[in-house]
């Protein structure tokens, strides 16, 4: 008994230590970030390292949000916002019809075309860049922040990890449901929506974190310096033979603040909707 008690305190401080630790490697990038913004240029590449910034300065603050003409960021803000909701809302609304339709509708081909869909998570997004480009160029979304909403609301992923969810949910419900006259519209609002919060709020904060953290994209549709999002326009700090690191640190803490925030929220549905997307089929 003792020997087994014993075992059982090993086991569970060495389970803290290895997440401490873990938790210790991902927070450790954010410190970084953090300090160095609040270091003098000088001090951001001496050494020995200094690892509490003192006096702590918001000079590299002050120099990117008191300049709105070279670097209005919150113009940049404002369009990364609209752009991320917008892109996590609607692509909430198309995941939910399309989950909900191949987990609990029934129609020839129904797991065979999923699995055809699935398939094409195994394809490289870099390959969809210049067809969709030539579509929103159609058009005529090129430099207008519709083109990093709507092109990527279709998301293979975002089906995928509802349709996963939805199964779990007793079929029992919609039965009981459809024998007092409920439709599938009024099953989904009233039943399956409710009952996948874990799940929608998972997947509406990854869809927020893709599009805000988008870059590359962004970069190719948005050329007005006043269409930019924050990733995009977070590079113009970088100068072309000299590099500010704590300008750029400073930059790179706001564009990451909000998700970071956002994440302390809805961690909790976030951790559950992840355990609860299991693989299965009905």
């Amino acid at each position: 008994m003792i020997n087994h008690k014993l075992k059982k305190i090993i086991l569970n401080i060495s389970l803290y230590v290895i997440i401490i630790f873990l938790g210790i490697i991902w927070i450790f990038p954010i410190y970084w970030m953090f300090i160095t913004s609040l270091k003098p240029e000088y001090e951001t590449i001496a050494w020995p390292v200094k690892w509490i910034p003192y006096p702590p300065i918001l000079e590299n603050y002050l120099k990117i949000l008191g300049n709105p003409v070279d670097t209005p960021v919150f113009l940049w803000f404002k369009n990364s916002l609209i752009a991320a909701f917008s892109y996590s809302f609607l692509g909430l609304i198309v995941s939910t019809l399309a989950a909900y339709a191949f987990s609990r509708m029934k129609f020839p081909g129904r797991d065979k075309y999923f699995w055809f869909l699935v398939s094409f998570m195994t394809i490289p997004g870099i390959i969809y860049l210049i067809p969709n480009y030539l579509t929103i160029n159609t058009f005529g979304w090129v430099d207008d922040i519709k083109s990093i909403i709507f092109p990527g609301l279709a998301s293979v992923w975002g089906i995928f990890m509802l349709r996963q969810y939805f199964i779990t949910i007793p079929y029992e419900l919609d039965e009981s449901a459809k024998i007092d006259g409920a439709n599938s519209f009024y099953i989904l609002w009233k039943i399956i929506i409710p009952l996948s919060k874990p799940a929608l709020l998972t997947l509406g904060f990854m869809n927020f974190l893709s599009n805000w953290n988008d870059y590359l994209w962004a970069l190719i549709c948005l050329s007005s310096p006043e269409k930019r999002t924050l990733p995009v326009g977070i590079v113009t700090l970088q100068g072309r033979y000299i590099h500010f690191y704590g300008t750029m640190m400073a930059g790179a803490f706001l564009v990451s603040f909000p998700a970071i925030i956002l994440f302390v929220f809805i961690q909790r549905y976030y951790i559950r909707g992840v355990i609860m997307t299991g693989f299965g089929g009905r």
